[in-house]
């Protein structure tokens, strides 16, 4: 049986930034544990504070399954059209960096007053 190990410090950085309006960034090494960090603690999180599961967008963009979302006009279409009333709603990408001219992507994101980003990604990625 695995043990699970405790991230609260992590949790409580990215508890502190919640719906602040910028793009949430958990980079680190590859096998750190920053895909986990998101989906469970912080989407359990969520669900603690009573948000709507359908009002969290989980997408893993390693996933075979979602291979097309790594069209970045497919991934756009795809998030607005699970944005269906005002309510606030939580984007939850994994591995963002698979995804085309990713940046052009999440900074029309930053336009849907009711979107609150969260994005995971390498370091080889993100800081070169």
């Amino acid at each position: 049986m695995l043990k699970r190990i405790i991230r609260d410090n992590y949790l409580n950085k990215i508890i502190s930034k919640k719906e602040n309006g910028l793009i949430k960034i958990i980079t680190g090494i590859r096998r750190c544990g920053k895909s986990f960090l998101l989906d469970p603690i912080y989407k359990e999180y969520l669900l603690g504070l009573r948000i709507k599961e359908n009002h969290i967008i989980k997408i893993d963009l390693d996933e075979r399954k979602n291979r097309k979302l790594l069209n970045p006009d497919v991934l756009d279409e795809c998030v607005r059209n699970l944005i269906v009333d005002k309510d606030i709603y939580y984007l939850l990408l994994d591995e963002v960096q698979k995804v085309e001219d990713f940046e052009s992507v999440l900074n029309g994101f930053l336009h849907i007053d009711n979107l609150d980003i969260y994005v995971t990604g390498n370091n080889c990625t993100f800081l070169y």
